[in-house]
């Protein structure tokens, strides 16, 4: 069996900053690194430590993208969850002969690591993220 870990916890915000206030004066959080823009996703985000993990707070930048639908449907909230797998490639392949949905086919890349969702119907509900540092 595969070696896996949580990564991180992802939640959408309709403001960055506020939220980075809440998680670092509120509750102490130590910012991971600067804040990110992800234009081929229309995101802005940024990761607060928690112990061996983060939490990812993702902010849409335009109305457009999943992740601005999301929001305009659910609110702000808990927007998807990350496992780190050993070999991204050969969790997607048992995952998708298994019959399970994959947002993803192929793997995406970004800052040395490649990344892929599983959809929802899939995982009990959960919008699962894989990920594999490269």
């Amino acid at each position: 069996m595969q070696n896996v870990k949580l990564n991180h916890l992802a939640i959408v915000v309709d403001d960055l900053e506020a939220a980075l206030r809440f998680w670092r004066e509120s509750l102490g959080l130590v910012q991971a690194g600067p804040l990110q823009s992800v234009p081929a996703e229309n995101v802005d985000i940024a990761f607060l430590a928690l112990g061996d993990a983060h939490i990812e707070l993702i902010q849409p930048t335009t109305s457009a993208g999943g992740v601005a639908k999301y929001l305009a449907k659910r609110g702000p909230g808990l927007h998807h969850l990350c496992l780190e797998v050993a070999d991204l490639d050969a969790k997607l392949n048992e995952l998708s002969s298994a019959g399970y949905e994959l947002i993803n086919e192929t793997p995406r890349e970004r800052d040395g690591r490649r990344y892929a969702f599983i959809h929802p119907k899939s995982a009990g509900g959960v919008l699962l993220e894989l990920y594999e540092r490269m």
